[in-house]
């Protein structure tokens, strides 16, 4: 169990990372930006991002927990 936890927490802190990045660059936008229209537009880029980032940390934990530590080893 510690082997398998010890190898989550990369992609963990990597989408943690990528996460609050998104999330202060989109802060940035609302304030920095006057025109809503372009709020909407340049905040959804990274508000996709983020979820996309979360979504693929789930998947490699669950390959981690289904004991495939190494995706690379099936190509």
């Amino acid at each position: 169990m510690k082997k398998n936890s010890r190898k989550m927490i990369s992609p963990i802190i990597i989408t943690a990372v990528f996460v609050i990045y998104f999330v202060l660059y989109f802060a940035m936008i609302i304030f920095t930006v006057p025109n809503i229209v372009l709020k909407v537009m340049l905040g959804v880029i990274p508000a996709l991002l983020g979820a996309a980032m979360i979504y693929v940390c789930m998947q490699r934990i669950k390959e981690i927990k289904g004991g495939e530590e190494d995706d690379l080893g099936k190509y």
